[in-house]
């Protein structure tokens, strides 16, 4: 109701005429005055005195002019300032992404999106822990695999797939596993969790597995599989180049998992701002596997 009539009565006393605030407004000249007249009413002020030659503003109404017109140009303004911002982004950007991933994947990108965004500032927190976005103040979280929180939204950046994997000289010495039972039968390189995923028949399968070697560092499982210490399942990230180099040797493949999705996720009642659609735009263009 604050609103109403206000666009027309600061045209007509622009213009000092209805029929031309009515003209440049796109309505009629009748709908111009019902909207002054009904603000008049509500307000119990004269703002206009009329006569057949001229229209001219009294002595409130130049002053409720003044305000108006200063209302108008501060929504003038902040139009433009949304506006730079689609064209310009800028701002500060808070996101929490898992620690070595973050590391090896996610910042590097942020670091090549920030020299394409001089304005742009990055706060960045690398933990393997979840954090509650809305709670702790971040515009944005990435995180791997399943999403079992329903109250945020998310947005598909890529894929990973988790390899099994061991070192020619353990298998040399060791042998091969070609049958999930088989795996108790070797030294596993366990991570945080006790068990490995697989796909059995198209079916997910977790395995418990039990292991002298126990990290909650991917990097130094890898290492250890390098040095012939045992069997080791992590995500492609980790162990691509050694695969590639023959280094490292896949195992199992015919149970590997279908993969499991990278995501950006955002509270579900923040609509996203320019700058951080951006981000989450390029990350996904530029990831592996989207």
């Amino acid at each position: 109701m604050q609103w109403e009539g206000i666009n027309e009565f600061v045209y007509v006393a622009e213009n000092e005429s209805f029929t031309k605030a009515a003209n440049k407004l796109s309505i009629s000249t009748a709908q111009v005055s019902r909207q002054v007249s009904a603000l008049e009413t509500r307000l119990n002020i004269k703002l206009f005195y009329r006569t057949t030659r001229k229209v001219s503003l009294t002595e409130e109404g130049r002053l409720f002019y003044q305000h108006c017109r200063s209302v108008l140009d501060g929504l003038d303004a902040a139009e433009r300032a949304i506006t730079n911002l689609q064209s310009k982004p800028q701002g500060k950007i808070r996101l929490t992404a898992p620690v070595t991933y973050g590391e090896q994947q996610i910042l590097p990108l942020v670091n090549d999106f920030m020299q394409l965004y001089a304005d742009i500032e990055v706060s960045a927190y690398l933990s393997n822990q979840k954090i509650d976005l809305v709670e702790q103040g971040y515009d944005l979280a990435i995180r791997l695999g399943k999403l079992t929180d329903s109250s945020l939204m998310a947005k598909k950046l890529g894929t990973r797939t988790n390899y099994v994997c061991a070192s020619p000289a353990y298998l040399a010495k060791y042998g091969t596993p070609h049958s999930l039972p088989e795996l108790n039968k070797h030294s596993c390189l366990l991570g945080t969790l006790d068990y490995w995923h697989f796909s059995d028949n198209d079916k997910e399968k977790n395995i418990r597995l039990n292991g002298r070697l126990r990290y909650n560092s991917g990097l130094s499982l890898v290492d250890a599989a390098l040095k012939g210490l045992g069997i080791v399942q992590l995500p492609d990230y980790y162990v691509y180049e050694h695969l590639q180099s023959g280094a490292l040797i896949t195992l199992l493949d015919n149970y590997r998992e279908t993969e499991e999705g990278i995501w950006a996720i955002y509270p579900r009642n923040r609509h996203l701002s320019p700058k951080i659609r951006l981000l989450v735009d390029y990350l996904a263009e530029q990831l592996p596997n989207n």
